[in-house]
């Protein structure tokens, strides 16, 4: 999908203005967010893929008009509904009206430290044999799925050359949508600036991208 995440090389977003000795939280409501969201994906309803596809998937107007939080928070409410954990009508008024679905497991105040500690591997071992190797010069496909992808709008249909193999992890684009975690090898692949960007680029960078290998091709 080429959602409003999907910003690469876009223009009047305006500069990238890193905030100096920024704080983990700009509000308490931060936290909260941040601690309901974790605890509902606890539950065991829903992949991390299929919660970024939620977030990506929100209104272009909503999205770029949201805080970092408020985008958790309104995809975390899409995600609820979706599952059958609460309605429209408890949104609306704050509280249960129904009983809805019975979360697989809950996460308990005792156990978010093993839990954050072990985070989430999405590393999966694979018998096939790598497709590419270091050095190879391949080129991305040229796709724009209404599903979720994580190949970035602005690398598609380029040419570069894989700089690192990285190892096979599960694949994205089927796992936010319920298809399995069908794992690939995953790729480092380098571009150079004026493939990406086109005439007038820097000559002295490049863009490096981790790609699956179902987006790729040899050049």
């Amino acid at each position: 999908m080429n959602g409003p995440h999907d910003l690469g090389g876009q223009h009047g977003m305006g500069p990238v203005a890193p905030e100096k000795d920024e704080p983990i939280f700009h509000a308490e409501w931060e936290k909260r967010a941040l601690g309901v969201t974790l605890s509902c994906g606890a539950f065991g309803a829903w992949t991390i893929d299929e919660s970024r596809h939620a977030r990506e998937n929100l209104a272009p107007a909503t999205y770029l008009s949201a805080s970092y939080y408020e985008v958790w928070t309104r995809a975390l409410e899409t995600l609820l509904q979706r599952h059958g954990f609460v309605s429209a009508a408890e949104l609306s008024a704050g509280q249960m009206l129904n009983k809805g679905t019975e979360p697989k497991r809950t996460l308990t105040a005792e156990m978010v430290p093993a839990v954050l500690a072990k985070g989430g591997p999405c590393d999966r071992p694979l018998d096939a044999p790598q497709a590419f190797a270091v050095g190879d010069r391949v080129r991305t496909k040229n796709f724009n799925p209404e599903t979720h992808t994580r190949l970035p709008r602005y690398a598609r249909a380029k040419r570069g050359i894989v700089e690192a193999v990285q190892g096979t992890y599960v694949f994205p684009d089927d796992n936010a949508h319920g298809k399995g975690e069908n794992p690939q090898w995953v790729y480092t692949v380098v571009f150079d600036a004026k493939e990406i960007w086109g005439e007038g680029a820097d000559p002295s960078l490049t863009v490096s991208i981790d790609a699956w290998e179902s987006y790729l091709e040899h050049a």
